[in-house]
């Protein structure tokens, strides 16, 4: 089949789609990834076809977010809301640009799908969802939004209010959709009601183990197992990096992606002076946020590999996104999660309720003390290593992508 992969967001939001893309290659499929054109070299290493969107409002997004911790919670609640329903309206005009008609079937990100299915349907191309995050409401857990825990019945209420905000998001991007094509317009509740009522096909790229699935979703929601990220095969890590590797104990990895808690300079400080009160050494990850620290014990390094650099670390310090925190359980190595938005606490509670991490640490009251002590109890208490380790085993036999594979064997144009 021709297959694209549409998907929007930060690296974390297309990373595992290489993953899944290369295995579906593999299988004899055409594939192109429709994402932003500054993911084009990670794509193309992979050898699938690469189509831009020709907007990419998410570094706004990020920077508005970011900058919220200086604004009262009302106007940052505001600006917040501002500039996503603007990102989700520019992906109206991208999304329909790069959708291939002539495709056999389309693969949406959460992100992509309310739009995505549209012009789907329009095209008479099938669809399906390709999830990084659990959606649908269920009573197993609250939203992946919210910090509330536990099983609960009101979780499939908090789930429903959750979706019904996020459709709000794309009130005025369905509206600018369904003009550009001509369609008498439906609102976003009614096309999830419709998604869901002919039972479309999702396939979250989670781990069963991680997140077992809940026994009150309907049929056609699959709990995969992770889509790893391709690493290229031309990619080898720094002379510079390898001799730190090599020159001492293993050390901890510190590293934000996408997300800004703080200013640089201010978050470089706070981990420097974490680090040297609990005796660790450091990797610390520049990320969107342009971390640099340098010390004898300290390096900072850009991109690599997280199957190639975490499981040489003894414990990892990130901001929860689903991407890293999968990344570490498949490491095997104990975590301290710094979460800073969206579905993060929801993944950081998550690491605690496994038993990999000792606590959550959430951004607005990290300081280097708070830092220090975790990371102390992180590497000093063998029981997070061992339940890691246990986990990162039994994630070791999952294979996600051969389940979207095998899921898919039976569609045709």
């Amino acid at each position: 089949m021709r297959i694209q992969i549409v998907t929007a967001g930060t690296y974390g939001s297309v990373a595992p789609y290489t993953g899944l893309g290369h295995r579906l290659m593999a299988e004899g499929h055409q594939v192109e990834i429709v994402t932003h054109a500054k993911f084009a070299d990670s794509v193309a290493c992979c050898g699938l076809g690469m189509r831009p969107l020709v907007a990419d409002p998410f570094e706004g997004l990020l920077a508005v977010q970011a900058g919220s911790r200086s604004r009262s919670a009302p106007r940052a609640a505001y600006e917040s809301g501002r500039a996503s329903r603007e990102a989700a309206t520019a992906l109206v005009d991208a999304i329909l640009e790069a959708v291939d008609e002539k495709a056999d079937l389309i693969l949406l990100s959460t992100l992509a799908a309310p739009i995505g299915t549209v012009v789907a349907e329009y095209h008479r191309v099938p669809s399906a969802g390709v999830f990084l995050q659990p959606e649908e409401p269920t009573a197993a857990f609250p939203p992946c939004v919210l910090r509330r825990r536990g099983e609960s019945p009101v979780n499939r209420w908090l789930g429903r209010a959750v979706n019904a905000g996020f459709d709000l998001l794309y009130a005025e991007a369905n509206r600018r959709l369904h003009a550009r094509l001509g369609l008498p317009r439906r609102g976003t509740a009614q096309l999830r009601r419709r998604r869901c009522g002919t039972l479309w096909p999702v396939w979250h790229g989670i781990s069963p183990t991680v997140v077992p699935r809940p026994v009150d979703w309907r049929p056609g929601l699959h709990m995969s197992g992770y889509w790893w990220p391709h690493t290229c095969e031309r990619w080898s890590p720094p002379a510079e990096l390898a001799d730190f590797l090599d020159a001492g104990p293993a050390p901890v990895l510190i590293g934000f992606g996408s997300m800004m808690p703080r200013p640089a300079e201010e978050l470089g400080d706070i981990a420097l002076r974490a680090l040297r009160r609990a005796g660790l050494r450091g990797v610390v990850q520049s990320g969107w946020a342009g971390l640099s620290v340098a010390t004898d014990d300290v390096i900072t390094v850009g991109a690599v590999p997280h199957d190639w650099l975490m499981p040489r670390t003894a414990a990892v310090v990130h901001h929860a996104g689903a991407g890293t925190t999968a990344a570490g359980l498949r490491a095997g190595v104990p975590a301290v999660p710094v979460p800073v938005l969206t579905d993060q606490p929801w993944w950081s509670s998550r690491l605690v309720g496994l038993g990999v991490a000792p606590g959550v640490l959430p951004h607005a009251g990290l300081d280097s003390d708070r830092l220090a002590a975790a990371l102390t109890e992180a590497t000093a208490n063998p029981s997070y290593r061992s339940r890691a380790a246990a986990l990162a085993a039994a994630i070791a036999r999952e294979d996600g992508s051969g389940e979207v594979v095998r899921g898919l064997a039976g569609w045709s144009r």
